[in-house]
């Protein structure tokens, strides 16, 4: 009896073996386990991770105030109590317009591993993508002067900047983004499918494994790769048209090339592409097949694809709301104009 399971036990060992060396051949990769070798991936050489720019970014990530209206935070649009995002076809900002490109949010989670940041990878790190949406008439439709009136107006802020940046700091537009960019470097969700790469076998169950390597082998991993399964720029509409194209006038970037969404929480991220047009999962899946690889994925096929995604659900960190500082006499009025 023991003989027989040590057997099995080494059967599912090798095959489990066999298929992490297939994944790590197709450019997929595991969030590390080690704490050191995640902070030096996810770290920003120019803008160093501290605890007190961490817990100052989460702060200004979580304020309104920022805002033109005074109510409309980052949180708005990329929820952090579910995917990440804002669960709606095109983003909802000031004035309650919708995005007018019919453009939704991507997940904030994760993003620290994205090669560029916005669907046609304009920015180069979450930084500078910061900088977009605080400024963006459709979204935050504030001014760089506004948003440093608002953190100077209130001393707690001075003082949290202060503390964050070795009291030497002139607090800028630029800093208020950079810093909430520390922050969102935190963002990581390992899940059970990082496990199973990491080495332990029986992280994935068998008919997750199964869907991995349906993944692979019919070529989802051509795009969806690297440890974000996504956030590379490739080209759209390869094998065919999408079935939504005209919702919407985005086209991508000036050479046509479109963000690749992260597949990480993919199930919690629901509408899906770009303009958010399938809510289904599966439905996605199908049209990905066809127009990205030129197949017609069978309900068997695309079901087992459908379960490898599941294994991506990760464990999200422990976030706890900051209670911000209080307005002051001098803090900007909310303006809905």
């Amino acid at each position: 009896m023991k003989l027989a399971l040590s057997l099995a036990l080494a059967t599912v060992s090798l095959v489990a073996s066999s298929l992490v060396q297939q994944a790590k051949e197709a450019g997929l990769s595991p969030i590390p386990t080690s704490k050191t070798a995640l902070k030096k991936l996810v770290d920003n050489p120019k803008n160093k991770m501290t605890d007190a720019k961490i817990e100052l970014g989460k702060k200004l990530y979580f304020d309104p105030r920022l805002s033109k209206s005074g109510i409309i935070s980052c949180n708005t649009c990329h929820n952090l109590g579910e995917g990440g995002d804002d669960g709606v076809s095109a983003s909802i900002g000031h004035k309650w317009a919708a995005n007018p490109h019919h453009l939704n949010a991507p997940t904030v989670y994760n993003a620290v591993f994205f090669d560029l940041q916005f669907w046609d990878g304009r920015a180069v790190d979450l930084e500078a993508q910061a900088q977009g949406p605080i400024q963006a008439t459709p979204e935050m439709s504030a001014t760089k002067e506004h948003v440093v009136k608002v953190v100077t107006s209130m001393p707690a802020y001075v003082s949290a900047f202060k503390k964050a940046y070795n009291k030497d700091v002139n607090i800028t537009f630029e800093k208020v983004a950079d810093t909430i960019g520390v922050f969102e470097r935190t963002l990581v969700t390992p899940s059970a499918y990082d496990d199973f790469l990491n080495g332990k076998p029986k992280a994935m169950t068998k008919a997750q494994q199964a869907g991995l390597k349906t993944f692979i082998d019919k070529g989802c991993a051509s795009c969806h790769n690297g440890i974000a399964l996504g956030g590379n720029m490739n080209a759209f509409n390869v094998n065919g048209t999408y079935e939504f194209q005209n919702v919407g006038d985005f086209k991508g970037d000036a050479n046509g090339m479109v963000k690749v969404s992260s597949l990480r929480n993919i199930t919690q991220t629901a509408p899906y592409f770009h303009n958010g047009q399938y809510q289904n999962l599966k439905d996605a899946i199908k049209e990905m097949g066809r127009i990205q690889l030129g197949v017609t994925l069978t309900e068997e096929e695309t079901s087992s694809i459908e379960t490898f995604l599941g294994a991506l659900e990760g464990r999200k960190p422990k976030i706890t709301i900051p209670m911000l500082p209080a307005s002051t006499s001098t803090t900007p009025q909310p303006d809905m104009n």
